[in-house]
């Protein structure tokens, strides 16, 4: 095994600084810790993308939360309370016609045209 790493060393003279032990312990550790570890850089890559994605869902769940606060804050007037459900459920007053106007480019096509 010797003379074939002496062979190596020959046609590769940057080889040589294998030969040292302590730099193939510190490489075994090295490969050992970015790639075999349980706490791998690989490792760390994952969960530090799945914390950002988290995090975003953070920000947009907390930016819902505040629209909807909002909206409770409007709703207790009793005249928003009126629009809101006219607009959104199409309630109407008794003896009182409503008429729902739809634009081409507002209807949704299903493709069987």
């Amino acid at each position: 095994m010797k003379k074939a790493f002496e062979v190596l060393v020959a046609q590769y003279p940057f080889l040589k600084i294998f030969g040292n032990r302590y730099v193939l312990v510190l490489l075994f550790f090295t490969v050992w810790m970015l790639f075999l570890d349980n706490y791998s850089y690989l490792e760390h890559r994952v969960l530090n993308k799945e914390i950002e994605e988290l995090e975003d869902n953070k920000k947009y769940y907390q930016e819902e939360i505040r629209k909807d606060n909002e909206n409770i804050k409007k709703l207790k007037n009793p005249g928003q309370i009126e629009k809101y459900a006219r607009e959104k459920y199409y309630m109407k007053r008794e003896n009182e016609d409503i008429y729902i106007i739809e634009f081409e480019d507002e209807v949704p096509h299903d493709g069987a045209e």
